[in-house]
C-alpha cells in the first residue's frame, strides 16, 4: 500500500501556503514532502520535522535560528531554503526541488564508484563545504544521505545546521543519530565538539565509502562505532579497493586524521587537494573529462562525469594536448585563490553563529574569518556549561564592518556561593542566613553538645566557606542541650575516671547486691541520654556483686570451670583496631558509644575471664 496516501499531511496546505502532493521521502528526524508554493506557484521541497522534535522549544528556537544562517548562504552546490515556518505541531522548511537521488541511494545500487567519477561527486561538496566554512556555517552531519544528485548531472549538499539543532535538544537519541556516527570526528565523540575540520573529517569518511563501498568502521552498536572513531586510524581505501590512486589514499587518510590539526585546515583546503589529484589522474590516464568552471569570483565547482551519448557516426574527435588540460587545471586554481582574495576584500563581515561552541575554538573561527575578537566577561548559567559561548554582540548573522569587534560571551557554568557562618544562630536566624546567601535548607539534624547551647546551630553540612551551586540545599545541626552521657555497664574506676573528664562530679555511688560482677555500673541517675545541666550530678549504682559465687562453677560443683585466659587491654586504642585484637583473641566484641570519638574510654570485663566471654567497649 502508498504509505503517502494515508500520511495525514498529503493534501494539506501547510501555513496556507505550500499545498502538500506527496510523500518524497522519510527520516529518523523529519519527512520530506513534495509540495505546491501556492503564492509563487513553483514546486518545492518541504521537509516536516517529526513531532517529538517540534515538541521540544529548546529545539524549535535553534532550528529557527540555524534556518534564518543557512537561508543566508548562495551557492550552486548548496539546496537554497527558501522559507522556515510552524503550522500548529509541524515545524518546516521549504527548499529548492530537484528530482534525482541521494548519494546513499546510488552507492547502493553500485556499491563502490571509480576513483575520477567519486572526486567528480566530492569536488562539488567540499565546495558547498567551503563556501559554508567561509560563512561560518558548519554543517555538522556531512553523510551520503545528505548529498543529492539532480537527475540533470548536478551535486546539491542538503541539511545545513540541522544537526546543530538535533544536539542542542532534548532528542538526541541513539536511534537518530545512528546515521550520523558512521562519519563522526573523534573530537565530536570526546567532547562534543566541532568546528569546521570536523566536517573535513566527515567528507574523508564519505570519500572512502564512494571508494571502497563500505564505511571504514562496523560495529554491533553506535557506541562500539564511535570508539572505533576515537581509538582507530581509517585505513587506506586501496587495502579494500587496490586500484585506487595513491594520490586519493593521501586525501582520505589526511582528511581522516584523528587530530584535528593534521587535516585540512577547511573545505576549502581540501577542496584544493581534490581538485590537485583529480588532474593527477587526467594527467596519468591520457584522458580529461571537462569540469564546469564559473567566473574566478564565484564558487569553482566540478560536476561529476555521467556516460555521455556516442558521437555521431564518422564524426572527427579532437584530442587536447596536454598542456591544455594541465592550464585549465592551473586556471581552476587560480580562480579559488583569487576568490579567496576578492572576498578577502570586502569592507563588510557576516557575524558567524558561535553560540554553544568552545570559547577558544569559537575565537580561532572567528579570527580565521577576519574579525578582532574580545572575550566579554563570563556569565552565570545553570544549563550551559563552562567555556560555552552563550552569545556574541554583534549577533550572529549581521553584517558588520570589517574592523568591528566581536565581543564574544561564554558561559561561567552554574554560579557559586559559599555556605555562610552559622554556628551558635538560633535555628530561625540559620535558616534566615542561608536563604539570603541563595541556598535552602533541607533538614535539621540534633545532636548532643555541651558546648552550644541547647537550640542553636551547632554546624552545617556542607560546613562553612565551602561553595556550592547556587538554589541547593543545607543540612543544619542544631544542640539538643547537654546529655548525660551513659556510663551504665562500664566498671565503676573506668565510670568515674571518664566522669572526671568531663568534669562531673564523681562522688555519689550507691553499692547494691546484684547478679552483675563486682564493680559494674548497673544504673544512673540522670539516665543516659536525659537532658541535663552542666552542674548537675551523675548519681552512680554499683554492683558490689551477688550473695552466691558469680560463676556458675563456682556454685555448682558438677560444672567444669573452662580455662581462663587474659583480657588483652584495649583501652585509648583505635576502636576498630581494639576491635580486631580482641576477635583475633577469640572474644565476643560489643561496641557501645558515649562521646562518639575514634578512642576507647572503657573496656569490661578486664582481668582473666573464660575464653569466648563477651567484652564491651565504648568509645
Amino acid at each position: 500500500m502508498d504509505t503517502t496516501l494515508t500520511d495525514p499531511l498529503v493534501g494539506h496546505t501547510l501555513d496556507g501556503r505550500y499545498r502538500v502532493e506527496s510523500r518524497i521521502a522519510r527520516g529518523g528526524m523529519a519527512s520530506v514532502y513534495l509540495a505546491l508554493d501556492v503564492r509563487l506557484d513553483r514546486m518545492v521541497a518541504v521537509k516536516v520535522m517529526h513531532r517529538s522534535l517540534a515538541e521540544d522549544p529548546q529545539f524549535v528556537r535553534r532550528f529557527i535560528g540555524e534556518a534564518k544562517s543557512v537561508a543566508s548562504l548562495s551557492h550552486p552546490n548548496v539546496v537554497h531554503v527558501f522559507d522556515q515556518g510552524t503550522d500548529g505541531d509541524h515545524v518546516y522548511l521549504s527548499m529548492e526541488y530537484f528530482p534525482g537521488k541521494t548519494l546513499r541511494d546510488v552507492l547502493r545500487e553500485r556499491g563502490r564508484i571509480p576513483a575520477r567519477e567519486a572526486l567528480e561527486i566530492m569536488i562539488p561538496v567540499l565546495a558547498a563545504l567551503g563556501a559554508a566554512h567561509q560563512a561560518g556555517l558548519i554543517h555538522r552531519d556531512v553523510k551520503p544521505e545528505n548529498v543529492l544528485l539532480t537527475e540533470d548531472g548536478r551535486v546539491k549538499v542538503v541539511d545545513f545546521g540541522l544537526a546543530r539543532a538535533i544536539e542542542a535538544s532534548n532528542q538526541t537519541k541513539s536511534g537518530i543519530m545512528i546515521g550520523t556516527i558512521a562519519y563522526m570526528s573523534p573530537e565530536q565523540v570526546t567532547a562534543g565538539v566541532a568546528d569546521v575540520r570536523a566536517d573535513v573529517y566527515a567528507a574523508g569518511i564519505v570519500l572512502y565509502e564512494l571508494l571502497t563501498g563500505h564505511q571504514p568502521y562496523q560495529g554491533e552498536s553506535p557506541m562500539s562505532v564511535a570508539y572505533r572513531h576515537v581509538h582507530d586510524s581509517v585505513p587506506a581505501p586501496s587495502q579494500l579497493a587496490p586500484e585506487t590512486p595513491p594520490a586519493l589514499d593521501e586525501l582520505v587518510l589526511s582528511a581522516t586524521a584523528k587530530e584535528p590539526d593534521r587535516r585540512p585546515a577547511d573545505a576549502a583546503a581540501m577542496l584544493i587537494a581534490a581538485v590537485e589529484a583529480h588532474r593527477g589522474l587526467a594527467r596519468t590516464s591520457g584522458q580529461h573529462t571537462a569540469p564546469a568552471i564559473q567566473a574566478p569570483v564565484q564558487h569553482t565547482t566540478i560536476q561529476p562525469s555521467f556516460d555521455l551519448p556516442a558521437a555521431a557516426p564518422g564524426a572527427k574527435r579532437k584530442s587536447r594536448p596536454i598542456w591544455f588540460i594541465a592550464g585549465l587545471a592551473v586556471v581552476m586554481l587560480v580562480g579559488i585563490a583569487f576568490s579567496g582574495w576578492y572576498f578577502s576584500q570586502e569592507r563588510t563581515l557576516k557575524v558567524p553563529n558561535l553560540v554553544s561552541q568552545n570559547v577558544k575554538l569559537a575565537e580561532q573561527q572567528a579570527r580565521k574569518l577576519g574579525f578582532q575578537v574580545k572575550i566579554g566577561e563570563a556569565r552565570f548559567d545553570g544549563k550551559v556549561a563552562k567555556d560555552i559561548v552563550l552569545e556574541t554582540e554583534p549577533a550572529s548573522g549581521q553584517e558588520v564592518d570589517k574592523d568591528t569587534v566581536l565581543t564574544i560571551i561564554a558561559s561561567a557554568g552554574p554560579e557559586t556561593v559559599p555556605v555562610p557562618k552559622t554556628e551558635n544562630l538560633s535555628e530561625a536566624d540559620a535558616r534566615l542566613r542561608i536563604s539570603e546567601a541563595g541556598l535552602t535548607v533541607s533538614r535539621v539534624r540534633k545532636t548532643a553538645s555541651d558546648k552550644i547551647a541547647r537550640g542553636l546551630v551547632v554546624r552545617s553540612d556542607p560546613v562553612v566557606g565551602k561553595r556550592v551551586r547556587k538554589g541547593s540545599s543545607v543540612i543544619l545541626v542544631v544542640s539538643a542541650g547537654l546529655l548525660a552521657p551513659d556510663v551504665t555497664g562500664m566498671m565503676r574506676d573506668q565510670a568515674q575516671q571518664f566522669l572526671a573528664s568531663k568534669g562531673y562530679p564523681t562522688d555519689c555511688v550507691n553499692e547494691v547486691t546484684d547478679d552483675a560482677a563486682a564493680g559494674t555500673v548497673i544504673a544512673q541517675d540522670p539516665a543516659g541520654g536525659a537532658e541535663m545541666e552542666a552542674t548537675t550530678k551523675i548519681c552512680m549504682t554499683v554492683s558490689r556483686g551477688p550473695d552466691t559465687p558469680f560463676w556458675p562453677w563456682e556454685r555448682d560443683p558438677s560444672i567444669a570451670a573452662p580455662d581462663f585466659v587474659n583480657v588483652p587491654d584495649v583501652r585509648f586504642k583505635d576502636v576498630n583496631d581494639a576491635r580486631r585484637e580482641l576477635q583475633a583473641a577469640g572474644f565476643d566484641v560489643k561496641v557501645r558509644k558515649v562521646v562518639g570519638g575514634r578512642r576507647v574510654i572503657a573496656q569490661n570485663p578486664v582481668g582473666q575471664v573464660p575464653q569466648g566471654t563477651r567484652i564491651t567497649l565504648w568509645h
